[in-house]
């Protein structure tokens, strides 16, 4: 029952064959036998899920059933959840409990969805192989011995190995996407102010978006229709009307053109990679499509462009940790200088603590206009590359992450390594346009790989359709990770 998809699952219960309760149990008895291995959930909210359940099949006696009734899923640990812990994998939210709920929890909650657990991510979603997360680190379903991903890993690794129907992730620079194609899942991230960040907890504030993890494209186009659509209480929301993303789900795309970017097939990236990338492209060529090859010339300057947006960002959103009002607090400090000192080396990690430092400096006064300002400029030429190329075609494809998952402890060491892991993704959170990375295939070692369509601001149904078409005629997605009882 778990390898369901919501779709399928929904049906079930609309005709009272299964209840969400059976099925939620079912569930938290999978997350307690296969997580032990993964390693995907910080807190698992047993009671809460069940009760969660019970209200659901209330729902559904009644009548009342929506597609996300009685659906269990699973949220990022950076997105707050009323009487939940929301540690964002930090030491300095280890035992903060929200006490409300995240717009896109709510919208959830609303439709009869049911909540299963938070999800481990790098700490404060810095990073891209949830290898910074203070409490555990994730592994791939696919092999234990390799990264999910990140910051998302949790999320996707809950999808890929049946620990939930899907899960919502959060994507800054790539992480939803890269995850996804990690771990051989869907990842969309939608257009910035497409859904409400109200209850996210902020990381880099002009770039954060939530969105959908999931194991087919149907299911994500529903559960984007669940989050998606203006909220007052966000002020970057957009107020622009919410189509049914479930009307993208047509196979066809003939006559569309698709712009592959020179700039994206690079040296360095992995031969099996940009192989499963073009036989995806193929596909879609012998289906109709037009490929074109198209330019995104300021693609280079993406890396350093969101490296010093994203610390500015982070820099200023992470100074209310303080130790005063909530949180961690450093024992026994000699005086508020050295409580707020010992508070913050104490309850950051190392990459937090750098990117702290890094987004400090480009702030500073004699370094803005050079950093921070030129940045923003940069930014505003790469939004520009993509609206010129959206006048040549129709979506742009380009593989999503430049090599399959990595070993486990690989590139720890070296973040600038480790940063390049989101070169296809971040340009992407820089110009604000919505993706999503779908599989595409296999690596020679069984390791998934994704490919990533883009598309214009406010344009995910097109996206949603190339994904759909491309999925419906290929069975990428079909294939599970090598785990009990698979």
């Amino acid at each position: 029952m778990y390898r369901l998809t919501i779709h399928e699952l929904h049906d079930r219960l609309k005709r009272k064959e299964v209840s969400s309760q059976e099925v939620t149990e079912v569930l938290l008895k999978r997350i307690a036998e296969i997580d032990p291995k993964i390693k995907a959930y910080l807190t698992v909210a047993q009671q809460e899920a069940i009760r969660g359940a019970q209200e659901a099949d209330r729902m559904i006696a009644t009548g009342r059933i929506s597609p996300l009734t009685g659906i269990p899923l699973a949220i990022k640990d950076n997105m707050c959840t009323r009487g939940i812990k929301t540690t964002c994998a930090s030491k300095i939210l280890e035992n903060f409990v929200p006490p409300f709920d995240a717009t896109v929890v709510n919208r959830i909650k609303a439709e009869g969805g049911v909540i299963l657990g938070k999800l481990n991510m790098d700490e404060f979603a810095m990073g891209s192989s949830t290898e910074n997360s203070r409490f555990t680190i994730t592994r791939n379903p696919w092999n234990l011995q390799v990264i999910p991903g990140g910051s998302s890993g949790g999320s996707a690794a809950a999808v890929a190995a049946d620990e939930c129907i899907a899960s919502l992730g959060s994507d800054t620079g790539g992480s939803i996407r890269q995850p996804a194609a990690c771990c051989g899942v869907v990842g969309m991230k939608p257009t910035y102010g497409r859904v409400s960040r109200y209850g996210l907890v902020a990381f880099a504030s002009s770039l954060d978006q939530i969105g959908p993890l999931t194991k087919d494209v149907e299911d994500c186009a529903i559960l984007l229709n669940a989050i998606a659509g203006y909220d007052p209480l966000d002020s970057t929301s957009a107020d622009t009307p919410t189509p049914d993303y479930r009307r993208g789900l047509v196979k066809d795309v003939k006559g569309w053109v698709l712009g592959v970017p020179k700039e994206f097939f690079v040296e360095g990236m992995d031969p099996e990679v940009e192989e499963r990338v073009w036989d995806g492209i193929r596909v879609l060529q012998e289906l109709g499509a037009v490929i074109k090859e198209i330019s995104l010339p300021h693609t280079g300057y993406a890396i350093a462009t969101y490296y010093i947006i994203c610390t500015a960002e982070a820099s200023s959103n992470l100074a209310r940790y303080d130790g005063v009002k909530y949180g961690f607090r450093a024992q026994d400090p000699r005086d508020l200088m050295e409580m707020y000192l010992e508070t913050r080396s104490q309850g950051f990690g190392p990459e937090v603590k750098r990117r702290i430092m890094l987004g400090t400096y480009a702030l500073s006064s004699g370094y803005y206009d050079a950093y921070y300002k030129k940045a923003s400029q940069v930014r505003t030429l790469i939004k520009g590359n993509f609206e010129e190329a959206f006048r040549e075609c129709d979506v742009i494809i380009t593989p999503t992450s430049p090599t399959p998952a990595f070993r486990i402890g690989e590139k720890v060491q070296d973040p600038l390594q480790m940063y390049l892991s989101d070169i296809f993704t971040i340009s992407v959170n820089l110009a604000g346009v919505p993706a999503i990375s779908v599989p595409c295939g296999f690596s020679s070692d069984g390791l998934p790989i994704g490919v990533q369509i883009i598309g214009r601001p406010f344009e995910e149904e097109r996206i949603i359709q190339v994904a759909y078409t491309f999925e419906q005629n290929t069975d990428h997605h079909k294939r599970k990770p090598p785990l009990p009882p698979h």
